[in-house]
């Protein structure tokens, strides 16, 4: 089945029983919540019980850690009490942080300024290995876990809590070690300088993308989230001149919030966007680094193959969707709109464009293909620390060569085992989101066999009469039978299976509605790309390291 760009919300960790508000089958399909009576408590409880059972099987299935080891947290512990050497102090930018509602494990701090015709960027990164001893027990154990993984009823971290949500974490009022890089910008948004240091920094606000999404808005922004905006639609318009892809896709979300679960589709802010760009600028100024300094480990994206993109041209046409004469990839793919039945269908087979990503690592000789092909331009992963293992290589990586210094021992021992550790943490991480997913899916459509909904067929196998249907209320994609499945129509489908044991939902085909038209507000989720994914868009891969 075709990816699905996945947000994983965890419920609030002091989230107990008795707080917990049941199951209204009259509540918006997709939702259990606010429960009238005792029967319909039962059922919620009965669903609440579903999941956590669910999600416990599947911790297990993937070898998923429960708790730190004693000594890896008495080793956090000690390295959270110590106070950081020298650093230059840069306590007096003033720094905020952009998360989500709530998050502690905050990796990235943003300043921006003008300078002259042109712009400065800050951006301060944890540093990580101020607080990590190589070959400790904290490192040992971020090896074996290689990623923050997410799931709906919480999160198992990379980093004790004690580091990545404590002493490491860029919190607001907390004088804090980082890795500060200083890029330079011209007037069209290229960068004419770049520098990483280690300095001491203090955030000033913790801010939500919602918060600065509104104050852009209402005109009320101060001159740094001003920047921003101007800075990410200069960088973005620059990747579409160097012909970079972007998949314009909603993401699935699973939430559990006032007591009930949650499906539902939501559409990215613009501010996620512009933040995002900050950090792939991060990362292509690191990747550059460690090229000119010929040792490093790069994210890297093969070219589209030239079928791939043919087969692309040729569902387009299929679909009704326009290739305008001369238009790039990019233009196309960019324009799209997921609300629109046939742009989806053709969003979702515009994945087949962004497979192979990887982990590549050298020390002498630089790959012949450093290019990540989403961003057409070469790539590193530097900005998250504290939920990603590879950065914290990068990142010192980059401040060495910059220094003049040669890498530290410690890192280019660990630089040709960093591409496999990475593709088996991503891998685990793809499987546990997939699961966490199917399973509220299955869960939530349990009792509902038999029942109709309307959805969109977004993909189908050659023969068609299998394929993957996407609902609309609940935001549920899932296998779908029938023959001649219409491709990019909306269509009505019969709900045959909903197993939780299975993490499976299947449907079949009852009808297609004469009149084929989608509400125009409504947003249809599609496949693409997310941090880890083998679809390997960038973009949602930085996106995804600033918010989760």
């Amino acid at each position: 089945m075709p990816r699905r760009r996945v947000h994983l919300a965890p419920a609030p960790p002091d989230l107990h029983r008795d707080d917990r508000a049941e199951a209204d089958r009259t509540a918006p399909a997709g939702v259990v919540g606010d429960a009238p009576d005792r029967r319909l408590q039962a059922l919620a409880a009965a669903v609440d019980d579903d999941v956590a059972r669910g999600l416990a099987d599947l911790r297990d299935e993937l070898g998923v850690p429960a708790g730190f080891p004693p000594d890896v947290l008495a080793e956090a512990r000690v390295a959270a009490g110590s106070a950081p050497g020298d650093l230059a102090d840069a306590t007096d930018i003033p720094f905020v942080t952009i998360d989500p509602p709530g998050s502690r494990d905050l990796d990235q701090a943003v300043h921006l300024e003008r300078r002259g015709s042109g712009y400065r960027v800050r951006y301060a990164i944890a540093d990580v290995a101020s607080w990590v001893r190589p070959g400790g027990a904290v490192d040992t154990e971020a090896r074996r876990r290689v990623v923050t993984l997410y799931a709906p009823d919480g999160r198992t971290p990379l980093h004790p809590p004690e580091l990545s949500e404590g002493a490491a974490s860029l919190l607001a009022g907390q004088d804090v070690p980082a890795l500060l890089w200083t890029v330079d910008l011209d007037a069209d948004g290229t960068p004419t300088a770049v520098d990483v240091r280690r300095s001491r920094v203090r955030s000033r606000a913790q801010l939500t993308y919602d918060e600065v999404q509104r104050s852009l808005d209402d005109d009320t922004a101060d001159e740094p989230l001003r920047l921003l905006r101007d800075v990410g639609r200069l960088r973005q318009e620059a990747e579409r001149e160097r012909g970079g892809i972007t998949l314009p896709t909603p993401e699935q979300v699973v939430e559990r919030t006032d007591g009930h679960w949650e499906l539902v589709s939501r559409a990215t802010l613009d501010a996620e966007e512009w933040n995002a760009q900050i950090s792939l600028l991060t990362g292509m100024s690191a990747a550059r680094i460690m090229l000119d300094g010929r040792v490093g480990v790069l994210r890297t994206l093969p070219p589209s193959d030239p079928r791939d993109v043919a087969r692309l041209r040729r569902a387009a046409d299929a679909l009704g969707v326009t290739w305008p004469d001369g238009a790039g990839v990019g233009d196309v793919v960019r324009g799209l709109d997921a609300a629109d039945p046939a742009h989806a269908a053709l969003l979702t087979e515009a994945t087949t464009l962004l497979r192979g990503a990887a982990y590549v690592a050298f020390d002498g000789e630089v790959p012949e293909q450093p290019q990540h092909a989403a961003l057409a331009a070469p790539y590193a992963h530097t900005t998250a620390p504290l939920r990603r293992l590879v950065d914290r290589f990068v990142g010192e990586t980059c401040v060495a060569l910059v220094a003049g210094r040669d890498v530290p021992d410690w890192v280019r021992s660990a630089l040709p085992d960093l591409p496999a550790l990475m593709a088996g943490g991503d891998r685990r991480a793809n499987e546990y989101e997939r699961g966490c997913l199917d399973l509220v899916e299955a869960v939530l459509l349990t009792g509902r066999v038999g029942d109709v909904f309307d959805g969109v067929v977004v993909d189908a196998h050659d023969d068609r009469t299998t394929g993957v249907v996407q609902l609309r209320d609940p935001v549920v994609r899932g296998k779908v039978d029938g023959a001649d499945l219409p491709v990019g129509r909306h269509v009505q489908v019969r709900l045959v299976e909903a197993s939780a044991a299975h993490r499976r939902v299947r449907f079949t085909l009852d009808g297609v509605p004469a009149a084929d038209g989608a509400p125009a507000d409504e947003d249809v989720p599609t496949a693409g790309a997310g941090d880890g994914h083998d679809a390997g868009d960038a973009r949602g891969e930085d996106r995804a390291a600033t918010q989760d």
